[in-house]
């Protein structure tokens, strides 16, 4: 294996350099201060892990972790922990303990049995740091590479045999199997890999990975898929991963968070931070000379946040990523961006953000299920520091729970338009020839529960319930203008807005963290930030209905944080007015 000196290793000779012949040579400029914020970082998490690394309920993932960044300082010459002795023990358990949890099989269990992807997920790291070792070449960790080696060849085939759940465990595994066949090469391998990659990328025009998710998608599969492209010469895949990464920038809240709303992963309800894609962004910011991802990569740099130490040892491994990133040029901070494959929105104006969502599966595949986009919530805003998180609506109508859009449509420049119609049934007596005598008809689904009631073969009569919201930009905010149609019945609207503000004009109700706005308008402020809501709708008292599918098991879409209640009855029109200023 060619050895390399400019940092401490590199697990190949194949650069960003090959993949774009323009691009200046990576050695020519180091980007320093890059190079002395990850090493403190990694410096930081070293004494966090010399104090935790005896944990026997870690799993192989966190053990691979812990090891990795070890390795990193290890073999780092501008640690102060480069080729400390103090670390050889803890390494050495860590890797015994590598090898303790492998099956005989060569596979891992995370969460999962014998999984193949997770098992990619930690083999990737043990081949960075049997790589790292190997190429810094110290007798003293001589026995620990043994091991890992042991580790590696008895996983590999195991993976280029395995299968996957998720569309993003295909590039998980083809990224395991490209670095542990260019460390120990096996045609079995090379062609897993080819096998996977030859069912195309799940990857919409707009740049929208099929999971729709930044931490099970696009932060996993833009590394997986640039770790193929430079172990196994296939420049094309950088595309996806380029397309997706010029997304992702109008995602990107004020604070550093990332968009998850049309998430089809668990994802789609939590918070998500983009200092993950920290190398994604320098790398394809030198591929492609985009002073825009520049500007995302250097500010994930100066805001500090995550774990950044992490990153340390993917530099050592290819060190052209420490060059210094092109000009940077103003990410976009004053737009309106489509995303059709997901049926919704981004718009922003500096520090005003909003999005409109109407793209759950919901209306195509009518079930709760991992894999699904079935968030309820249709509209967020963010004013600086102030942020309400969702936007909801609930109808009591026959448990079918909250309001989601069949798609989004763009009506004018600042108007989109949600649209659902819900349509419960009657179901009338079966027609004779399809009565039984003795009763036992099939179990079938009634839209909401099933039952032995052969439901598809029974005249019906319906209840409807026709809902659109349109929500209008103004220069001062929104108006979410709400029409029901139909039967009539109550609904409420749930605003939430995040923890750590103040509400005024608001009464609180029974639970913690419930208020209603009866009449006149509420606030939310945050420092100098501020949203201003209402009107107030009266003082009736509605309950959200999540619907009979989460309430059956005792489910809950509560969201957590601060939440605010305007109720009503329908046929009704109602318009919610949000102003940020």
């Amino acid at each position: 294996m060619q050895r390399r000196t400019f940092l401490a290793g590199s697990l190949t000779t194949l650069s960003l350099a090959a993949l774009n012949p323009s691009m200046a040579r990576a050695d020519e400029a180091v980007d320093e201060e890059f190079l002395a914020l990850l090493t403190t970082a990694n410096e930081a998490q070293v004494a966090l892990v010399l104090g935790i690394y005896q944990n026997a309920a870690d799993s192989v993932r966190t053990v691979a972790r812990k090891g990795r960044r070890l390795v990193a300082a290890y073999t780092w010459g501008r640690s102060k922990y480069h080729h400390d002795a103090s670390l050889l023990a803890p390494l050495e358990y860590l890797v015994n303990r590598l090898a303790e949890l492998q099956h005989d099989d060569g596979l891992y269990d995370v969460g999962n049995l014998h999984s193949p992807p997770d098992s990619s997920f930690a083999i990737q790291d043990v081949c960075m740091i049997w790589g790292l070792l190997d190429a810094d070449d110290q007798p003293a960790t001589q026995p620990h590479r043994v091991v890992l080696e042991r580790v590696l060849r008895k996983a590999g085939p195991a993976l280029a045999s395995g299968g996957v759940h998720t569309p993003n465990h295909r590039w998980e595994i083809a990224a395991a199997l490209a670095r542990t066949h260019h460390l120990f090469p096996d045609r079995r391998y090379a062609a897993r890999i080819d096998d996977w990659l030859d069912e195309g990328i799940d990857a919409t025009p707009d740049g929208i990975y099929s999971e729709r998710s930044s931490t099970y998608a696009s932060e996993v599969t833009n590394h997986c898929l640039l770790t193929v492209a430079w172990l196994r010469g296939k420049p094309e895949l950088v595309d996806y991963v380029q397309r997706n990464l010029d997304a992702t920038l109008y995602f990107l809240e004020p604070n550093g968070e990332v968009d998850t709303v049309a998430s089809r992963r668990q994802d789609q309800n939590r918070i998500r931070e983009v200092w993950w894609y920290l190398t994604q962004f320098r790398e394809l910011a030198l591929h492609a000379g985009d002073g825009r991802f520049s500007t995302v990569a250097k500010d994930i740099e100066k805001r500090g946040t995550g774990e950044l130490g992490d990153f340390l040892a993917e530099v050592l491994e290819r060190p052209e990523l420490a060059a210094v990133l092109p000009t940077p040029k103003p990410a976009p901070t004053d737009f309106v961006q489509h995303f059709p494959s997901q049926a919704s929105a981004r718009i922003r104006r500096e520090t005003r953000t909003a999005s409109v969502f109407g793209g759950t599966d919901f209306h195509d595949i009518p079930v709760i299920a991992s894999g699904l986009s079935t968030n309820p919530t249709f509209f967020k805003l963010r004013n600086g520091a102030a942020i309400l998180d969702s936007v909801r609506l609930s109808p009591v109508f026959f448990s079918t729970g909250h309001f989601r859009s069949n798609g989004m449509r763009r009506t004018s420049a600042n108007t989109y338009k949600l649209e659902q119609e819900v349509k419960v049934p009657y179901h009338l007596p079966l027609p004779k020839r399809y009565r039984r005598a003795d009763g036992m008809y099939a179990l079938t689904l009634d839209g909401r529960f099933y039952a032995s009631m052969d439901f598809p073969h029974r005249p019906k009569q319906f209840r409807t319930l026709r809902t659109e919201v349109t929500v209008v930009e103004l220069g001062n905010g929104f108006d979410v203008t709400f029409d029901l149609d139909g039967d009539e019945t109550a609904y409420a609207i749930e605003l939430c807005f995040r923890r750590g503000g103040t509400l005024a004009g608001v009464q609180a109700l029974d639970a913690a963290d419930n208020y209603q706005l009866v009449d006149g308008t509420g606030s939310y402020t945050v420092g100098t930030d501020r949203i201003e809501f209402g009107p107030g709708t009266g003082a009736t008292r509605v309950t959200m209905d999540p619907g009979e599918r989460y309430t059956y098991l005792g489910g809950s879409l509560t969201p957590d944080g601060h939440r605010i209640y305007l109720t009503g009855r329908t046929p009704t029109r109602y318009t919610l007015q949000l102003r940020t200023s």
